[in-house]
């Protein structure tokens, strides 16, 4: 799951929020520096990924990819989740997922301080152009799967990937169809049993 799906599966808390979505930017004991509500949101995040990982519809969403991208395959199929949760209107309305980006945003902002250093400098990219409403629109997968490869170390571009996304949306949208209901259903249940810990 990406920034969207880990923002949404924080359920409206705002320091679980911060800890789900700073995650993989915290290693080892760094966890340790931050309050222990935002360290069960980094716990939280890393449930979820696991989760995801193990999950028969990830694993069937990333045989589309593996042949362009290997080992990317899982961060391809991430973007890929967020895209279809954009426009998941059993999950919100359009216009309640643009109240939820924007708000999303004002507690990441509001959080700016205990931020690490490489996610802070990327927020106010993050908000300006609105990459958590944009994953609903091509364009705006295209530039995360863009964003993806120039990160990557053995990739050249995203071109390939994108075409795979595209020749296969029907099949990767019965991928998150199948797998998100669990998820969601996983996460609730880790996030009330941090909250009771």
């Amino acid at each position: 799951m990406n920034y969207l799906a880990h923002a949404w599966l924080s359920f409206n808390h705002p320091e679980i929020l911060v800890g789900n979505m700073i995650s993989d930017f915290v290693k080892g004991k760094r966890k340790f520096d931050y309050s222990p509500m935002v360290q069960k949101g980094i716990g939280l995040h890393r449930a979820i990924d696991e989760f995801t990982d193990a999950h028969a519809a990830t694993a069937a969403a990333k045989q589309y990819f593996r042949p362009v991208v290997g080992l990317y395959a899982g961060a391809f199929v991430d973007v890929v989740y967020d895209h279809f949760l954009a426009r998941d209107l059993r999950e919100n309305s359009e216009e309640g997922w643009q109240q939820f980006c924007r708000h999303t945003y004002h507690i990441l902002q509001h959080h700016t301080g205990i931020l690490p250093d490489r996610f802070a400098s990327m927020v106010p990219y993050m908000r300006s152009q609105n990459w958590l409403f944009n994953y609903r629109y091509m364009e705006g997968l295209e530039n995360s799967f863009k964003g993806l490869a120039f990160r990557a170390t053995y990739l050249d571009n995203s071109r390939d990937a994108y075409k795979v996304f595209e020749q296969s949306y029907d099949a990767l949208q019965a991928c998150y169809d199948d797998f998100f209901p669990f998820v969601k259903t996983f996460a609730f249940t880790q996030f009330n049993q941090l909250l009771n810990e």
